[in-house]
């Protein structure tokens, strides 16, 4: 059977890139490392990939606001191109930084890359306790409709973010996320940045579209967990990776 395709998709800054391509590929996808620069000199490449993954970093330093200039890139370069992508059915993944450049481009949360669209409805800015947060957390998917999981798992997996607070520009923004099942993941018992209703995560109208703020990519082995040596050794245990191997699955 042939592998899906995933393009792991990679700024100044990127620092997760290495990590979740060896993720993808443990979960059965052929994954490409490819700069930004290389996709916008030529859209057509997005054609030849299943998976669009934009990994954790610190894209640009985030200079102006986490994930701000790699989102422009995508919004007057790629939007397009993008849009193409959503409507031919495929898959697209943000982790931690790549799910503020989700929402900065207008991806998430209704589905369409384009300036009027980036940033209107909800973003991602300052945790609550204003520093950096580094540790792990539990997690609880809430959605039917997110193809990256299955509801009514828990997860734990580890966070890095300064800016990961979940935020909306009202309640009816919220209302309209809830209503139809796009608040994918919540922080299960212990919100760490303050984010809105606990949400760490949403996906598109579609659930096809998914950005989170912990690192699936970073949980792909048991021995990864601080307490492996207690939960065992059997790779099951290994929450991230269900979430990569449940995307191979839908593509296949």
């Amino acid at each position: 059977m042939t592998k899906p395709k995933a393009m792991v998709l990679r700024a100044a800054g990127t620092n997760c890139d290495k990590e979740s391509q060896y993720a993808l590929e443990l979960a059965g996808f052929e994954a490409e490392r490819v700069h930004v620069f290389r996709v916008m000199e030529n859209p057509a490449l997005l054609d030849e990939y299943q998976l669009l993954m934009i990994p954790g970093g610190f894209s640009y330093g985030d200079d102006v606001a986490a994930g701000k200039i790699l989102a422009n890139q995508m919004i007057h370069h790629l939007a397009e191109a993008l849009n193409k992508f959503v409507v031919a059915g495929r898959l697209i993944l943000g982790v931690c930084n790549g799910f503020q450049v989700l929402l900065k481009s207008g991806l998430l949360p209704w589905g369409r890359a384009g300036a009027d669209e980036a940033g209107s409805d909800a973003t991602l800015t300052w945790n609550d306790c204003g520093t950096f947060v580094d540790r792990w957390v539990n997690l609880r998917a809430d959605s039917d409709k997110c193809v990256f999981l299955t509801k009514g798992q828990t997860l734990a997996l580890p966070i890095a973010h300064g800016e990961g607070k979940f935020v909306t520009t009202g309640e009816a923004v919220l209302n309209r996320i809830r209503d139809a099942g796009q608040a994918a993941v919540r922080y299960d018992g212990d919100n760490p940045n303050g984010s809105t209703d606990d949400i760490a995560g949403i996906c598109d109208p579609t659930g096809r579209i998914f950005g989170l703020m912990p690192h699936p990519e970073r949980f792909v082995d048991p021995t990864q967990h601080p307490t492996w040596t207690r939960r065992g050794s059997n790779f099951a245990d290994a929450d991230g990776l269900a979430i990569f191997k449940n995307a191979a699955d839908y593509l296949k």
